[in-house]
């Protein structure tokens, strides 16, 4: 009775109110741009090829009829049966942007409830601190920007938040087989989404339960490894049909690639993910100074084992990699959270066993005043015309200055209800910050593409070429999404060839002098067809 009381104790109405936001949030604006390379115009066109397929080929997943072998089809399997049941009620047209990233949209926002529930397990009886721990989730812009995009970092982050709220529920109940058992199909999953990463969140659960020293039954290794079966079936079947091919999954466009080669934008190395976190923490990176040292004051605690454990497994498993792309340190954000939702409740409650006698926590509220009239000074100052290239963000930045300026401002208030709403400002300005935000066509912003693809695809397609090769760019799996067909690039024209030229000069050339044709123009792109002789 005890363990069911400890569940249905939890804020559970709070962590729903906190999810619908989140799930509202996640689809306003999910279709009002294209579909970015690499990975979003790759998912899409898998997950497409899956939904044509029939049988057993449903289980091999390809691009552009070729063997698919960067990730396993975990997310892409969702996609296509959302394409599937589109085409129910509508033509069988190319899937719209908001249809591919329904299914990574809304599976990323249950990490909002899911953190908040682990963190209930952590500190049972404390209902600020796990509803706080969710808001943290709720606004921070990497968890919702990531998590809408057509990849499988937020539906990922979203399966090792039930993982270890699995793990961290164990009890030395009867009910721990169930949960090792759920935990076993939990990781089968993360092993079709991007199976290597798998490790690391094992390591990272397994250390602060040692820690804990948990009582260990031999049967839950049964149980957890009956949970495996579904995804090592997949694993083993994708090996018999590819052969060694397969293992390109885990060591070439897995685990190897990221740890040992230097890919692009990888330049900076392990100041990639720190750059992220300073970019996409705020406000409440103010408060991870303070939530460190909370952490190590009470290591002793579940808590503490908890937060230092899996912060610490995973800080070792992403600053080395060699590639480093901004959404690689997406499963820090987890912790993050975990770690600072108790400092939140600590400028709540303000207890003076802590508060009073730490100068970290008493400069929060200060640090919140400062940023908030930073941020507003700087929309004043864009609004007058006195500072350039701001205006863009001018509408998102007076709603999350003016609450981080009023939270700041509240927080110093002797009433404690009137410190828990400085807390909601805080948030319902990141909040009216993001909406603004992911309804504008700005929350895709790190491609610094020259020229949109879509356009020049759907022209390409209009035209209904043959094989169209391009020249003067690099392959983009976008234009070959909106065009339907793979346009590659090669460096001499061959005869019967439909060509693609941003070239002027050329295209001039083969109009005039050799008498090919103008098939279709989009800004500075022609498609051009010039007939064998």
């Amino acid at each position: 009775m005890k363990r069911i009381t400890l569940i249905t104790d939890a804020p559970l109405i709070g962590l729903l109110v906190l999810w619908f936001i989140a799930f509202c949030l996640s689809l306003y604006g999910l279709g009002g741009v294209p579909l970015r390379d690499f990975d979003e115009a790759t998912v899409a066109r898998v997950a497409y090829e899956l939904s044509q397929s029939n049988g057993a080929d449903q289980l091999l997943p390809t691009i552009w009829s070729n063997p698919y072998l960067n990730k396993p089809p975990g997310l892409h399997w969702a996609i296509a049966k959302l394409i599937n049941l589109n085409n129910f009620f509508s033509s069988n047209q190319l899937p719209s942007e908001f249809l591919i990233r329904l299914a990574p949209a809304s599976l990323s926002t249950l990490v909002i409830p899911l953190g908040g529930l682990i963190q209930w397990k952590l500190r049972p009886k404390e209902p600020i601190t796990t509803l706080a721990t969710s808001t943290i989730l709720l606004t921070l812009l990497p968890i919702i920007r990531h998590g809408r995009l057509a990849m499988l970092d937020g539906t990922q982050l979203t399966a090792i938040a039930l993982f270890w709220l699995l793990l961290v529920s164990i009890d030395n109940s009867p009910r721990d087989n169930i949960r090792f058992l759920m935990s076993g199909l939990i990781a089968s999953f993360m092993l079709l989404l991007k199976a290597p990463l798998l490790i690391p969140i094992i390591c990272a659960a397994v250390l602060p339960m040692l820690m804990e020293r948990v009582l260990w039954e031999w049967s839950w290794g049964k149980w957890f490894c009956i949970g495996l079966v579904p995804g090592s079936l997949w694993h083993i079947w994708h090996a018999i049909n590819r052969g060694n091919e397969a293992l390109n999954l885990w060591l070439g466009d897995g685990a190897s690639r990221v740890i040992f080669d230097s890919g692009q934008g990888s330049d900076l190395g392990f100041l990639v993910p720190l750059i992220e976190l300073i970019e996409g923490g705020w406000p409440w990176l103010v408060l991870l100074p303070f939530a460190t040292y909370l952490a190590w004051h009470e290591r002793k605690s579940k808590w503490g084992k908890w937060v230092i454990g899996t912060s610490l497994i995973l800080i070792i498993s992403i600053l080395p990699l060699k590639t480093q792309l901004p959404w690689y340190s997406h499963p820090l954000w987890l912790p993050f959270a975990l770690l600072c939702g108790p400092a939140v409740s600590e400028l709540i409650k303000k207890s003076k066993s802590i508060f009073h006698r730490n100068l970290l926590l008493r400069l929060i509220p200060y640090s919140f005043l400062l940023l908030g009239s930073l941020v507003l000074s700087f929309s004043l100052l864009s609004f007058a015309g006195l500072i350039k290239g701001f205006e863009s963000y001018l509408l998102i930045s007076i709603p999350v200055g003016s609450g981080w300026l009023v939270g700041g401002y509240l927080l110093n208030h002797k009433k404690m209800k009137i410190r828990q709403l400085a807390i909601s400002s805080l948030a319902l300005g990141n909040l009216v910050g993001l909406f603004i935000l992911m309804g504008s066509p700005n929350w895709i912003w790190e491609l610094n593409e020259t020229w949109n693809a879509k356009p020049v695809g759907e022209m390409i397609r209009k035209a209904n070429p043959g094989e169209v090769v391009m020249e003067g760019s690099n392959e983009r799996p976008s234009l070959n999404w909106y065009a339907e067909q793979r346009i590659v690039n090669k460096s001499s024209r061959q005869s019967d060839q439909w060509l693609l030229t941003s070239n002027q000069r050329k295209s001039k050339y083969l109009i005039e002098k050799e008498k090919c044709q103008e098939k279709g123009s989009e800004g500075k792109w022609m498609l051009i067809y010039c007939k064998s002789k």
